[in-house]
């Protein structure tokens, strides 16, 4: 029995459901590594957790009127997204604005939720409530696998194209605002960003658990480095680990869910950023005008 474990992992890319799976999930990895890092660098996760709960209220209302429910999941993340940054100052939404959009977010998808479970729609997709909540990477088609790549990759560059300016003015937005830099449009594009990056997520781990992989490998690239561009690059990698170990495990035990092993196995990442040292952590937001400050 212990022989068969390793044989039957040597051949577990031969299996259809698997590659989708590696497909999808490494690339919406990448991605939640990626932003994931200048979430925590922002001090926005409060804001990726209302927007992990958006996805949620997103697809059940699409579900509800007999939608796809990935026009809900973009639809909700993305505006929710946009609507934080239009309220917050300079584009960064405080805790009683997201706090506010938060419970309003979940009343209305308290909502979508009881027309979905009483309507015609849940008789003939009942399960589609607990993907939502709980992910589906195993059960994707190949061409929503191969759409999931293509979108979390198109995400990915568009995030990296504006990476630079964004870290410029997550640590002294002041001195980004007076060089010139659109700050607020800035914060504006990177929470509609980070909302698609919730939609996309949702569909590998769900939407109750997208905050860990946006957020748990992103912490540990934190405490680990102190550049910012090496802790992008490093948060990036250990997503797409995560999500590569966690899909292995579920396949070699597959009474574990795969969801369940990706975040548990982001979990022990961060959990092992307290006990191996890094780099000293990252001094004020708002340094000199010579030190990180003068990126540009």
């Amino acid at each position: 029995m212990a022989s068969s474990v390793p044989a039957s992992l040597l051949g577990m890319l031969d299996e259809p459901f698997l590659q989708r799976a590696f497909l999808a999930g490494i690339a919406v990895a990448l991605l939640a590594g990626v932003v994931g890092y200048l979430v925590v660098l922002r001090a926005q996760v409060f804001a990726a957790d209302a927007l992990s709960h958006t996805a949620f209220t997103g697809a059940l209302g699409a579900l509800a009127v007999g939608l796809d429910a990935r026009v809900g999941l973009f639809a909700a993340t993305i505006g929710t997204g946009v609507l934080l940054g239009v309220l917050g100052p300079r584009g960064r939404a405080d805790d009683v604005v997201i706090g506010t959009v938060f419970a309003w977010i979940l009343g209305l998808g308290v909502l979508a939720l009881s027309i979905y479970t009483s309507g015609a729609a849940a008789a003939s997709n009942g399960g589609a409530g607990v993907s939502v909540l709980f992910g589906s990477v195993f059960g994707l088609s190949q061409g929503a696998a191969r759409l999931t790549a293509v979108v979390a990759l198109v995400l990915v560059v568009v995030v990296l194209a504006i990476t630079r300016p964004l870290i410029f003015s997550s640590i002294d937005p002041a001195v980004a605002a007076a060089r010139g830099l659109p700050v607020t449009g800035l914060g504006v594009l990177f929470l509609a960003l980070l909302g698609a990056t919730a939609a996309e997520a949702t569909q590998a781990v769900g939407a109750l658990l997208l905050l860990g992989l946006l957020a748990a490998p992103a912490g540990a690239a934190h405490r680990w480095t102190s550049s910012p561009f090496a802790g992008v690059a490093l948060s990036a990698a250990l997503a797409v680990g995560c999500m590569v170990v966690g899909l292995t495990a579920s396949y070699a035990m597959p009474t574990l869910p795969p969801s369940f092993t990706v975040i548990a196995t982001a979990a022990l990442v961060y959990g092992l950023s307290f006990l191996v040292p890094g780099s000293p952590s990252r001094p004020a937001r708002q340094p000199h005008a010579g030190g990180e400050g003068s990126l540009p």
